[in-house]
């Protein structure tokens, strides 16, 4: 290292000192959450309305990630701007509802109608920041006081470690609510139906076919008959059941192995035995995996009793965006 790599004022260096910085005052919260947390969390478990999320300033930018995120992943939620709250959105505000309010200093003036209205109408307030001492944690029944750790910029004053402390504890908050919920993948995808996060989080059910659709035959049907039902369904295979269940499938493979005696033969001599299948309740990104490892492009979908309930092909999962 040269003498010039030491210079402190290399955005380099800054750099590594910002996150140093910040990363040592995570470090702290997670070595002492605050005291009320889990009785913050209970609380939120139990809204019968929304957690109402209100900043102003870069608490307020905050603020919205954490509303959108309690939202997202099961904890009804809205922001609403303390100014604006003293402009008629306090109607947004109900008796079923929480208030978590964030003001890294806890003397921000524009919060003050919307700690007013929840005062007088009993609605509990968590607050996040910086002074445990300030009107706004005196005010609030919950406190949620952030470690007393600097800013990471070089004047001390821009908001930079309070914002980072104060988002992540909005993470924390909402993780924890998932898990007190039992939060499942496919409750997620509830919330996530657009775009590629959709797409992982689809099911076999939602993207197969089922019904007449479906390309099966009795094991005791010829196999001239079985390559018809094949080519008008055309998916390219044939599942073989018998007494309801699937035995076997017939794909373009087992054809060319049988060629010699494909037309005097039945289907159940000439499909594979133990198919490879999956459920419907499975992810879509399951199906996939099972194609890929079994090198196959369509998977027969069955239920607990090995019943045949849908068939997926590798096109459907491609339309769908699963790649």
């Amino acid at each position: 290292m040269t003498p010039s790599d030491q210079d402190p004022h290399l955005p380099r260096r800054v750099g590594q000192r910002v996150l140093e910085t910040e990363a040592a005052a995570l470090s702290q919260m997670a070595a002492a959450l605050p005291e009320d947390f889990e009785a913050v969390v209970e609380l939120m478990r139990q809204v019968r309305g929304r957690v109402i999320v209100s900043g102003i300033g870069k608490s307020g930018h905050i603020g919205r990630k954490i509303s959108a995120t309690l939202a997202s992943t099961g904890t009804p939620s809205s922001f609403v701007h303390c100014a604006e709250a003293s402009h008629g959105d306090l109607g947004m505000v109900t008796r079923d509802d929480i208030c978590l309010l964030i003001s890294n200093s806890g003397e921000t003036t524009e919060m003050r109608d919307i700690v007013a209205h929840a005062t007088r109408f009993s609605i509990p307030m968590v607050a996040i920041s910086s002074k445990p001492d300030s009107t706004l944690m005196k005010a609030a029944q919950y406190r949620l006081a952030l470690p007393p750790a600097p800013e990471a910029c070089s004047i001390g004053m821009a908001p930079t470690t309070s914002t980072t402390l104060t988002l992540a504890l909005g993470d924390a908050l909402a993780v924890a609510l998932m898990e007190q919920r039992d939060f499942m993948p496919e409750d997620f995808r509830v919330f996530h139906p657009g775009g590629k996060l959709g797409a992982q989080m689809a099911t076999v059910s939602q993207l197969m076919h089922d019904g007449d659709d479906l390309p099966l035959v009795a094991g005791d049907l010829p196999m001239r008959d079985t390559l018809l039902t094949m080519t008008a369904k055309g998916f390219g295979v044939a599942g073989v059941v018998q007494e309801g269940r699937l035995t076997g499938v017939i794909s373009d493979g087992d054809l060319r192995r049988n060629m010699d005696s494909l037309m005097s033969a039945t289907a159940q001599d000439v499909a594979s035995p133990d198919p490879v299948t999956i459920t419907a309740e499975a992810l879509a990104t399951q199906a996939l995996a099972t194609m890929n490892t079994r090198k196959i492009s369509v998977l027969m979908v069955v239920d607990d009793a090995h019943h045949p309930v849908g068939i997926l092909h590798i096109h459907d999962l491609l339309r769908a965006g699963i790649v």
